[in-house]
């Protein structure tokens, strides 16, 4: 496959876009363990249309993950990632399988909601010394195996899991880097099998994954600076964010059709 092919139609001018957007979430997903997903489709959308984007991002997290997991690895917590992977495997296969009728506005003003309210009530059961346990922690894997199966940008999920399981800092974005080689080599699988890793998939993966690699390590320079309760302000504020991104996706439909 040539996947070079894949650029064709598409400007000098867009692949330094992506390329620019590419380095600037990995830097942001590096210190908060969450972005690429997120911001990647708002340039990707235009240029290549919705359907390819999943795969793209799927492709490119398994280079974007491993640079993390080579920068963070000492951090990484292996019991809460394999309990994880385990949980999450089966249905983020189905996930990938029903992506593209994985689109239920309903269920991402749900999703987004709970999110902006984990923050505080995370923050509640911190101070009570309270927290979920393995099987806390395996139950709300299966869930998240769903979306990360059929979605971009559900990493936050995943996020939230982790730190309400009692991890932090560093010891979050390195588990989570594990868990998400996991899964994505899951969803490249799948997607291989059902004939959507175009040439275009490839090329587009291959390019920002390959920009994203420095931007783990330029985030890591910043966290070990960086004391825990400014870390865990980020990563609340990504949550928050990742919320409010599916919040406003679910009520886009709305609001245009009134």
């Amino acid at each position: 496959m040539n996947f070079l092919a894949g650029f064709a139609d598409i400007s000098l001018l867009q692949l330094l876009l992506v390329a620019s957007v590419a380095l600037f979430a990995s830097i942001i997903g590096g210190l908060a363990g969450y972005g690429t997903g997120a911001l990647m489709p708002l340039v990707l959308v235009p240029m290549v249309g919705a359907e390819p984007v999943v795969p793209i991002i799927a492709i490119s997290a398994i280079l974007t993950n491993l640079s993390r997991v080579g920068a963070y690895f000492s951090h990484a917590d292996r019991t809460r990632a394999g309990i994880v992977v385990a949980a999450a495997a089966l249905t983020t296969a189905l996930g990938a399988y029903g992506y593209t009728r994985l689109t239920n506005a309903g269920a991402a003003f749900v999703i987004g909601t709970m999110l902006i309210m984990s923050v505080p009530l995370r923050r509640i059961l911190r101070k009570r010394n309270v927290r979920i346990g393995h099987g806390g922690l395996a139950a709300g894997s299966v869930g998240y195996g769903v979306l990360v199966g059929g979605t971009s940008g559900s990493g936050v999920i995943l996020l939230s899991l982790l730190m309400a399981a009692g991890l932090e800092g560093a010891a979050v974005i390195a588990t989570d880097a594990m868990i998400s080689v996991a899964t994505g080599v899951i969803k490249i699988s799948v997607f291989g099998l059902a004939g959507v890793v175009t040439a275009q998939v490839l090329a587009f993966a291959l390019l920002i994954g390959a920009v994203a690699v420095p931007g783990a390590f330029l985030a890591k320079a910043f966290v070990a600076r960086m004391p825990v309760h400014i870390h865990a302000a980020i990563l609340d504020a990504a949550v928050i964010t990742g919320g409010g991104v599916m919040i406003a996706s679910a009520l886009r439909p709305l609001l245009s059709a009134a």
